[in-house]
């Protein structure tokens, strides 16, 4: 009988069950997901400043579809920005959960410190911008723009770099970043919205307690909370509160502890199943429609000489490391508060550097701090894509160092040089380990002298060789 003739592979055909399993467990994880941000980052700044394809970038970002009946007629950015992102908030917010029901976070002296440190990171960059205005003479209406932290590229920058850091630093820039965004959009809603749709307000709220007793009572089925979650997202959105809100919620109103007979808890299970099209599909749409910002050579040229555009820039990159710091350092001096055992200084210090990523966040308030006004909303632009990229940069580098530690602790902590199966580390009060170690190295020192006595005498004879008496062919031709 003839084997069986394989089947043609077609062209963005569906992909195999192995392989889809494959994608989706890379999806999962966070470095995979953070070089997609990042490349994505890269391409709508590339699409958005080549000259040939500017106006295409424009035009679909600003195509606008949806039932416009319901208030939902957005455009593509809107989409990607209040709509894909609330699924990586929703993600974000199961983490938070798990990470104060059953994480570090759950002792409430380890939570206050990144609670403090966010409040804090939002205070100093606003009072360094007001500051650095007030002695310029310019306008302090962008007060706000370098008081948020983008948690998405924060983490994912973290994620590429961060391989060997400890997860306390990850619960920690989490913690901190999502408390953050939720004050920067309690900003947004008081000072830069004009007026509050109670009534689809009061729907939203009416949405959540649903959703929550839903959950309370134990009821299950996709096709119960899905309708509902998206409900409550465009109520969100009419509001005029940031409809990322709504993922947060939903997410924190999750159970993310494990009951008996349970392998995982709900909150865990839906993480699971939601993570990949967060990390593969929101988050990288999401970029690539809102990080395409149109930097001019003259806007660059002023960052660095208008107030306002300066005081973005530092508010950034030092009101951020400060107020973070500082307000991390001040709490656990004066506080019962206290830093994780699995941290030291330094690695908070490099976090507080890559909270300076303020990118669409600020990009946001930054064109509603200054609407009306498209030469100065342009300048401002560029001055949050150089903050951002010198905090990167910086914060890359206090990353690199901090991991590079850690990962030489991760390599003593794993080494196994007598090859029983357990680290070195753990046997150290173990008086049969030495002996053990003992015998390796009388065995390694015995092949030394060995190989020294075997030198030693090729050494010898050729010094008692005679001149001339060596290889004929040595002298000359």
């Amino acid at each position: 009988m003839s084997a069986p003739t394989p089947t043609p592979r077609k062209a963005f055909g569906r992909l195999s069950l192995p392989e889809r399993n494959f994608v989706a467990e890379a999806l999962r994880t966070e470095t995979v997901g953070g070089v997609l941000l990042l490349l994505a980052a890269v391409a709508a700044l590339v699409w958005a400043n080549i000259p040939a394809l500017q106006d295409s970038y424009g035009s679909v970002s600003h195509w606008h579809f949806g039932p416009e009946s319901l208030g939902l007629n957005l455009s593509v950015a809107h989409w990607a920005a209040d709509g894909l992102l609330a699924v990586f908030f929703f993600v974000a917010g199961i983490e938070l959960k798990r990470e104060l029901v059953a994480g570090d976070l759950r002792d409430p002296k380890a939570a206050a410190l990144p609670v403090v440190a966010a409040l804090c990171g939002m205070i100093v960059p606003a009072l360094v911008y007001t500051l650095t205005n007030g002695l310029g003479g310019g306008s302090l209406a962008g007060w706000a723009v370098p008081t948020a932290t983008d948690i998405a590229f924060a983490l994912a920058v973290l994620a590429v770099i961060g391989t060997s850091l400890p997860s306390a630093l990850r619960a920690f820039l989490l913690t901190l970043a999502v408390v953050d965004d939720l004050f920067a959009i309690l900003i947004i809603a008081l000072f830069f919205t004009d007026q509050l749709n109670f009534a689809a307000l009061g729907g939203a709220a009416a949405g959540l307690l649903l959703f929550w007793l839903l959950l309370r009572k134990r009821v299950r089925g996709w096709y119960l909370y899905v309708p509902l979650a998206v409900a409550i997202w465009g109520l969100m959105y009419n509001s005029g509160v940031h409809a990322t809100i709504a993922g947060v919620a939903m997410g924190l109103m999750l159970r993310c502890h494990r009951e008996e007979g349970e392998e995982h808890s709900p909150g865990e299970h839906i993480e699971h199943r939601v993570r990949p099209l967060s990390a593969g599909l929101a988050v990288p749409l999401f970029a690539l429609f809102s990080a395409g910002v149109t930097v001019s050579g003259d806007a660059l040229a002023k960052v660095f000489t208008q107030p306002e555009t300066l005081g973005v820039v530092l508010g950034l990159v030092v009101g951020k490391t400060l107020g973070i710091f500082g307000g991390t350092w001040l709490t656990s001096r004066f506080t019962r508060a206290s830093l994780s055992d699995d941290l030291a200084w330094a690695d908070v210090l490099a976090v507080a550097a890559l909270a300076g990523i303020g990118f669409t966040v600020s990009l946001l308030i930054g064109e509603l701090a200054f609407e009306g006004d498209a030469t100065m909303t342009d300048s401002v632009k560029a001055a949050v894509l150089t903050g951002s990229l010198i905090a990167t940069a910086l914060a890359t580098v206090l990353l690199k160092m901090r991991n590079a530690k850690y990962r030489k602790l991760a390599d003593e902590e794993e080494r196994d040089e007598d090859l029983d199966g357990v680290p070195d580390v753990y046997e150290q009060d173990d008086p049969e380990y030495h002996l053990r170690m003992a015998r390796i190295l009388e065995k390694k020192a015995a092949e030394h002298r060995k190989l020294a006595r075997e030198k030693a005498a090729e050494r010898d004879a050729l010094a008692q060789v005679p001149d001339g008496a060596g290889d004929p062919h040595d002298g000359p031709a």
